[in-house]
């Protein structure tokens, strides 16, 4: 082996402390993470956040769609007509007469005049008290109503009978008795206003007459009532 030259000895000695000085700087230095991202320089605080940026403009409106197909048909609906009217209130008249003992056979036996307020009303009317018939054969008498003079036609006329067959010929007598009764029903297509409404007497069709009594020794009364339809 061959000895080193003086000169190259000294270099030697020279160049190891040098290495051994950048190996121990390598060994205290750490490579940031993000150094390959940002090179050399290290990375700062985030910043404020930027405002909203102006609203775009509207875009191309878009191509019209494709018309819808026609429902299926309806039921045909039902025609309705509200009507508001005053709420009704009532109207009624009452007449009496006590111990009527009105005897006629034929003719007008009271009245009691009445104001209708409405025309497409009703009229009910009541009369009630003692009726009689006698005679020694058979005999008929009809009470009834007229409204103004006439009897009702909307629908009839409003009447009560009383028919009797015979007397009592083991008594040799005819029978005489008094029995509270009434004569009642609805009338239509009465006008509003001034109604004169009376009890007349008469006879049956195709029947003798008999003697007939109205209101015997007690009260009779009409009663007249307007009601809607």
């Amino acid at each position: 082996m061959t000895p080193l030259s003086p000169r190259l000895l000294i270099l030697l000695c020279l160049a190891l402390p040098l290495h051994g000085q950048e190996k121990g700087r390598s060994r205290g230095y750490r490579k940031d993470p993000d150094a390959d991202k940002f090179g050399s320089c290290l990375q700062g605080p985030a910043g404020t956040p930027g405002r909203d940026g102006n609203p775009g403009a509207n875009g191309i409106p878009g191509t019209p769609g494709i018309p819808g197909r026609d429902g299926l048909k309806g039921e045909k609906g039902e025609c309705v007509s509200e009507v508001f009217e005053e709420p009704w209130k009532p109207n009624y008249k009452q007449c009496a007469w006590n111990s009527l003992n009105y005897g006629i056979d034929l003719g007008k036996i009271a009245d009691c005049t009445f104001t209708k307020l409405r025309s497409e009303s009703a009229l009910r009317v009541l009369f009630t008290g003692s009726l009689r018939l006698k005679c020694k054969e058979a005999c008929c008498q009809r009470w009834y109503f007229t409204f103004d003079g006439a009897e009702c036609t909307g629908p009839l006329p409003v009447e009560s009978i009383i028919y009797l067959n015979q007397g009592s010929p083991e008594l040799n007598s005819t029978i005489n008795i008094h029995r509270t009764s009434s004569v009642e029903g609805l009338c239509e297509g009465i006008k509003a206003g001034l109604v004169d409404v009376a009890l007349w007497v008469g006879t049956c069709a195709d029947y003798p007459r008999g003697d007939a009594s109205t209101g015997w020794n007690s009260v009779s009364r009409i009663i007249i009532e307007e009601l809607p339809k």
